[in-house]
């Protein structure tokens, strides 16, 4: 059948940083800068991002638009005779299906709040709503609600579906956080939280610089939608006129900007109406920031408003991402076995409604993957991808990598590949093995 494409650059773009624009940034970031130590947090995450992140998100695209495939085809074309290689795209694809079923519980917990932010029904007793919505019979009924959402964008397809949707939501989720940091910010005792966020204190460095580069290089993958071969899949429907150091770069910053932007939203709302950090993650789990966010929430004027925004902009950026990891096992099944879109993606959503329903029932197994074995499967996903394009790609990689860049992008090619064959490997493969022993 035949294959399709994006309609236009901005569409891939928009579709790739909705990707990566999810509960990465808006859930797990803040709650990961509270617990690690807040501007000491973002200036190490940040410098990964440059570092790792933009090289890494290269090496994705350079594989998926010379294979035109999804991360298992991709790896087994490129390397014929060698069906190793495609095992490894193959574990890229089984970790887009782990992702998305501790993810759409998560995505299940922001349709409740949306809904319920209609009333404010949640604002009385922010802590005991939490409790009673987070696990069991009803997370798992939200599950199913967030995952026919996701199930009916990927059935639109490539064009039909993903990029116009991300088109939509993308600009809407820039501006309702935009308009909800300039908020944030202005009110009394906001500033405290801003500090915090923004006044850089290298005391967390100083203290456990593993841990800290550890967390931050989890998150940077995480939030990049790298090492699950999201960005192989994207790539696979771009056409060979793009830039990749420029879209890679343009999607780096977009992605990252809205990070910090939830943190404009998150830090100051804590501090102003919380008091600190008495309630974030770092003392109460990942519910903490529904908690935290929730209670500021009573004790604004039109809170049920300003709630309605926040849960919106959270569920935008949930979906963008959630899209992205269905596509996934959807393009192998139709690339490799030549599975109909709707069949694929009715079958690979029944299947994630079981394995999400794990996760919804049983906060240990939840919180095993969302942290411990994502972490652990993003890091080894991404380090397989870097020696692939580095070591059996080779000067084919360079070559896609110069395919529609300008005299400035090309001149990056050759120390792009060099730290793709070595550093950046190494870094993650000493990460991994940190992550291992931390067990």
């Amino acid at each position: 059948m035949a294959r399709e494409s994006w309609t236009s650059r901005v569409g891939f773009i928009l579709a790739a940083v909705g990707s990566a624009v999810g509960l990465g940034n808006v859930w797990r970031f803040p709650w990961m800068t509270a617990e690690y130590g807040g501007s000491a947090f973002l200036v190490v995450y940040l410098c990964i991002v440059l570092l790792v992140g933009v090289p890494g998100l290269l090496a994705e695209f350079v594989i998926g638009r010379r294979a035109k495939r999804n991360p298992a085809g991709a790896l087994a074309r490129l390397a014929p005779g060698t069906k190793s290689w495609g095992y490894v795209g193959l574990f890229g694809v089984v970790t887009g299906l782990v992702l998305l079923s501790f993810y759409s519980v998560v995505g299940g917990w922001i349709v409740r709040y949306f809904v319920a932010s209609f009333t404010g029904s949640y604002f009385a007793e922010p802590g005991a709503y939490f409790d009673a919505i987070s696990f069991g019979r009803e997370a798992a009924a939200f599950q199913i609600a967030f995952l026919a959402l996701t199930a009916l964008v990927v059935l639109g397809g490539v064009r039909g579906g993903i990029e116009k949707a991300t088109k939509v939501m993308m600009p809407l989720i820039v501006v309702l956080l935009a308009v909800l940091a300039g908020w944030a910010v202005t009110q009394p005792g906001a500033g405290a939280g801003l500090s915090f966020y923004l006044d850089f204190d290298p005391t967390p460095i100083k203290r456990n610089p593993i841990d800290m580069l550890r967390a931050a290089a989890g998150q940077a993958l995480f939030t990049l939608s790298l090492g699950v071969g999201t960005m192989i899949t994207y790539a696979s429907y771009l056409g060979e006129d793009n830039s990749l150091a420029f879209d890679g770069s343009t999607i780096s910053v977009l992605n990252t900007g809205v990070g910090v932007l939830a943190g404009l939203v998150v830090f100051p709302l804590l501090f102003a109406f919380q008091g600190g950090l008495s309630d974030t993650a770092s003392g109460g789990g990942p519910g903490a920031l529904f908690v935290s966010v929730a209670g500021a929430f009573q004790q604004v004027p039109y809170g049920e408003i300003v709630a309605v925004g926040f849960f919106g902009a959270i569920l935008f950026a949930a979906l963008s991402s959630s899209i992205s990891m269905l596509e996934i096992p959807v393009a192998y099944l139709v690339d490799e076995h030549d599975v109909s879109r709707r069949n694929a993606t009715v079958g690979l959503t029944g299947l994630v409604l079981v394995t999400g329903a794990v996760c919804a029932f049983n906060p240990g197994i939840f919180g095993f993957v969302a942290g411990t074995l994502v972490d652990l499967m993003l890091t080894a996903g991404l380090a397989g991808f870097l020696i692939f394009t580095g070591w059996v790609l080779g000067a084919d990689a360079l070559a896609e990598f110069d395919s529609g860049a300008g005299g400035v992008a090309r001149a990056l090619g050759t120390p792009w590949l060099w730290s793709v064959r070595t550093i950046l490997p190494l870094f993650l493969l000493v990460t991994l093995a940190v992550n291992l022993y931390a067990l």
